[in-house]
């Protein structure tokens, strides 16, 4: 008997797996929804997050003076060499 069983659910696995597995997954689902939380706070959309940081920006009404393209230092000075420097 057991033989025969076998040999009839080798040959019809996905028929008998697919409802199987499809029990399991409603199960599972169910439990989870009772033991889970469901509440998602808000969070503001990304795009949102930039046009608020874009609005908010002062430097982009005056484009001249972008803190970013001026230099602080010489720029041939940064890696200067200890023979080279001022005494």
């Amino acid at each position: 008997m057991w033989p025969v069983l076998l040999s009839f659910l080798r040959s019809r696995a996905p028929y008998v797996t697919l409802p199987i597995a499809a029990v399991i997954g409603i199960i599972g689902y169910n439990i989870e929804s009772l033991i889970s939380d469901k509440y998602t706070p808000y969070s503001p959309s990304i795009e949102e997050k930039r046009v608020d940081r874009v609005t908010d920006d002062l430097h982009l009404k005056d484009a001249t003076h972008v803190e970013k393209l001026v230099y602080k230092e010489n720029v041939l000075g940064r890696n200067l060499s200890p023979s080279l420097e001022k005494k």
